[in-house]
């Protein structure tokens, strides 16, 4: 079944855009085409995120109409599919957000399944892209600003009449000062598709410009995401049997490669 999936989140530094790129990663680590659309017109990172800043043609052009999406599409070294906006603050001025509703066939015509990157906030921009999605999944970490915001957007989808299907919870560290799970869930009266643990690779795989399910795919944060992408595709994952035995840990830890 195609799908497009907005990732959004109400306050900006929550980790929506790792989110959007690892989601993607751990779907296509299940064999299935995946497009991730950078919607954050504004300030766009997947790019960064990808390895690729700049490109020739990108959504700026499709939104006006001087590309067509499959000539904006770049496949990465995974198999992965990105489709990135233009860094270019030449560019802000002729944006128009509200038309990325209009290309929702084409996006669904170069992969079964589209993980799209908003904005955050709740402005027109996010508005837009929200426009866009089959369904929405909501960005946030274990604290009451980031909370409150992610409230806010929940009421706006419900006001928009776009199906909520859950929340990923990131920069977790099981502290005392953090809130639980089950605090969440109650605040926010959605699913918890997971919870993805604060941990340095993900800073790693940022430098390395790949997701950390490539560049540490058997640590906690890619088997999290893995997680997340097996309940969205209904398939078996078990991720205790895919995180590092005791002797690939001492092998890392004195450099021996298998």
């Amino acid at each position: 079944m195609k799908k497009i999936i907005v990732i959004t989140s109400g306050k900006g530094g929550v980790g929506k855009t790792t989110t959007a790129v690892n989601l993607g990663a751990a779907i296509n680590y299940f064999g299935k085409e995946v497009l991730i659309v950078d919607g954050n017109l504004t300030t766009p990172n997947v790019g960064l995120h990808l390895g690729s800043p700049e490109v020739p043609i990108n959504l700026n052009h499709v939104l006006s109409d001087k590309a067509e999406v499959f000539e904006a599409v770049y496949e990465h070294e995974s198999g992965m599919k990105i489709l990135p906006s233009s860094l270019s603050i030449k560019e802000l001025d002729k944006i128009k957000p509200e038309r990325l509703k209009d290309f929702k066939k084409d996006f669904l015509n170069v992969s079964d399944w589209v993980i799209v990157d908003s904005a955050a906030g709740l402005g027109h921009e996010t508005r837009s892209t929200m426009e866009l999605a089959d369904e929405l999944i909501i960005v946030t970490n274990p604290e009451i600003p980031a909370i409150t915001d992610a409230l806010k957007t929940i009421k706006l989808a419900q006001k928009m009449k776009k199906p909520v299907i859950g929340v990923i919870v990131t920069r977790v560290r099981k502290d005392d000062v953090e809130m639980s799970s089950e605090m969440v869930r109650d605040m926010l009266e959605v699913p918890i598709l997971g919870m993805i643990p604060e941990d340095i690779v993900v800073k790693e795989s940022l430098n390395q410009k790949n997701p950390v399910v490539h560049t540490h795919p058997k640590s906690k944060p890619a088997r999290a995401y893995k997680e997340i992408a097996a309940q969205l595709l209904n398939v078996d994952y078990n991720s205790k049997k895919d995180k590092e035995s005791l002797f690939e840990r001492i092998f890392k830890k004195f450099g021996i490669k298998k």
